[in-house]
């Protein structure tokens, strides 16, 4: 699996991830936030809207069970960090006098 990642730092929002599943198929929108200190992984999900108007999301990815996805959230939480490291943040600040 190849991941190749984008830096936003948009709110809680650090990274966006597009990943290589297999040779040539690419899952786009996998989303790293960043909450309380901790690093999530957010996969991408389809939001639409009911009769009723109510908003309903599906899971354009799934796994067979709970285990498998949070083994592979893991896994590219781990790649995110390696490539934190190798891409640190750079702040730039104007200065306002």
């Amino acid at each position: 699996m190849e991941i190749k990642f984008k830096d936003i730092n948009i709110g809680a929002v650090q990274a966006r991830a597009v990943i290589e599943i297999a040779p040539d198929i690419f899952i786009n929108e996998v989303t790293i936030l960043k909450k309380h200190n901790d690093i999530i992984v957010e996969l991408p999900q389809k939001s639409f809207k009911g009769k009723k108007g109510d908003i309903y999301h599906l899971d354009i990815i799934t796994f067979a069970n709970e285990n498998k996805e949070n083994f592979w959230k893991l896994e590219i939480k781990n790649e995110y960090l390696k490539w934190r490291k190798k891409n640190p943040k750079i702040l730039v600040y104007e200065n306002k006098t």
